[in-house]
């Protein structure tokens, strides 16, 4: 935190003159806390301008901070800085840091609160290419000051690094209120999703602690501000959990969707039977393996798979797809550490005897790529996420009726994740180890499966019965 003081002591202005005895500067000197500081002007009325500043601050009792010896209004005037060329700055410091989903997130918050915070009207682009300009462009360090720039990103751009309020206008109540309605309503006027709300608010809280770290603000003002978020719906909805019969059925219906389904019934096993996300499960490579070995047969004189044998996958990287403008390497997908963990960290996850079939079918079909990846594209590059959502899609409507097809039924891939952890706590496992397989904190895990914990209601009401000795 900034440190400030009112010990002040503000001296006569002193001239300055060369060896002809000719005055070449007149030099305003205070101290702050027993600390020197001076400015020198080349004329007198600007040094007496700058220290009756100085005097006025001093007698209205206003703080000085001590390391740059300014009164706290001064040194915000020195500071100024247009809304537009702080939030470029700001996505410069977060950029190296940060996955491309995350790069995303934040130019997509300081997209829609822009807005609220535009000096005029007056030549203001047309709407979309405004946004297109600031998310597209200037959000971005990659594409910022590139020559692929069309003509109106390029104007749009000059118009807002021109029109744009200081950023000393957020410590107003009135303008944070604006923020937190725009980051609240979607394009169409209708309210934006809970989540949403929660990670483009957390984005413009981390930004105005950076503008007080900046001293662009003195202090960040969102904390104080009465404002009811939506309520965010933690627990999943039991309406998209699917059992195992119908998992079976779905993950068969995949294998006959045409030309790349047959390809991806592991992929998605893997998130059913191992809980694995998408990124997790299209980053799996052949180290991460660790299947059972094949039992010989001496009657046939052939190798088969031992029954009832579990294995193991060891996943330690992700590669969500973030799209090649925010990744750092240029590609689709980038692969990063696994979520909630450091760099270098793995996590292992049981290998249940169905999933150990399907891994050992699909490798023998269709063998690793020369780096291990179990699974990729059809020409051999990255699997994209529009192949697999496309033939899931396909999958759900050749699987299930039409009433559950209408429904939340495992409508994304990532509902298979849920299945598997659902599936592990009905069959009773502890939650510690349900969250250690599934990469969460126990907390988590009870806030998120508290619904299909529920489910289990009956059972535990049968359990106290018996103890009561009411059977």
């Amino acid at each position: 935190m900034t440190e400030t003081t009112y010990d002040v002591r503000i001296w006569k202005i002193q001239t300055r003159k060369n060896k002809q005895g000719k005055i070449t500067s007149y030099r305003v000197r205070w101290e702050v806390q027993r600390s020197d500081h001076s400015e020198s002007f080349k004329n007198k009325a600007q040094a007496e301008s700058f220290r009756a500043d100085l005097l006025r601050a001093a007698r209205k009792g206003e703080a000085f901070v001590v390391d740059r010896g300014l009164p706290v209004s001064m040194l915000r005037q020195v500071n100024e800085m247009s809304w537009f060329d702080f939030a470029c700055a700001y996505v410069d410091m977060k950029w190296p840091d940060q996955s491309g989903n995350s790069r995303k997130g934040i130019a997509e918050t300081l997209t829609t609160i822009t807005p609220a915070l535009l000096a005029t009207e007056r030549g203001k682009p047309d709407e979309k290419v405004l946004r297109d300009a600031l998310h597209g462009w200037a959000f971005n360090c990659s594409r910022r000051d590139t020559v692929e720039q069309p003509p109106r990103v390029r104007s749009a751009l000059k118009w807002l690094a021109s029109n744009t309020k200081p950023v000393s206008v957020l410590s107003d109540a009135s303008h944070l209120r604006e923020a937190l309605r725009l980051i609240s309503t979607r394009l169409d006027g209708k309210q934006s999703a809970a989540s949403v709300v929660s990670r483009k608010r957390a984005v413009l809280y981390n930004a105005l602690d950076y503008a007080v770290e900046r001293q662009l603000l003195d202090r960040n003002r969102l904390p104080e501000l009465k404002w009811a978020p939506p309520k965010s719906v933690q627990a999943i909805d039991k309406r998209t959990v699917i059992n195992h019969q119908q998992a079976t059925k779905l993950l068969d219906a995949v294998g006959r969707q045409e030309p790349s389904g047959s390809r991806l019934v592991a992929f998605f096993a893997v998130m059913y039977y191992a809980a694995a996300r998408p990124g997790e499960a299209v980053n799996l490579r052949r180290s991460d393996l660790m299947l059972p070995s094949l039992a010989h047969d001496p009657a046939t004189g052939q190798w088969q798979e031992p029954e009832n044998a579990w294995g193991e996958l060891l996943l330690s990287e992700s590669a969500p797809e973030t799209g090649a403008r925010w990744s750092t390497t240029g590609r689709r997908r980038d692969r990063r550490q696994l979520k909630h963990r450091g760099k270098g960290d793995t996590r292992p996850v049981p290998c249940p005897p169905p999933l150990v079939r399907i891994l050992r079918t699909h490798t023998a079909t269709y063998p690793p790529r020369p780096n291990g990846q179990l699974f990729y594209g059809m020409q051999g590059g990255e699997l994209p996420q529009s192949t697999y959502g496309h033939a899931w899609e396909r999958a759900r409507k050749a699987a299930l009726t039409p009433e559950e097809y209408k429904s939340p039924l495992a409508k994304r891939p990532y509902d298979l994740r849920h299945a598997a952890v659902s599936t592990w706590l009905s069959a009773g496992v502890p939650p510690t180890q349900v969250a250690e397989w599934a990469g969460h904190s126990v907390t988590v895990l009870l806030q998120i499966y508290a619904k299909t914990l529920a489910g289990q209601e009956e059972l535990a009401r049968r359990r106290v019965q018996q103890l009561l000795g009411e059977e």
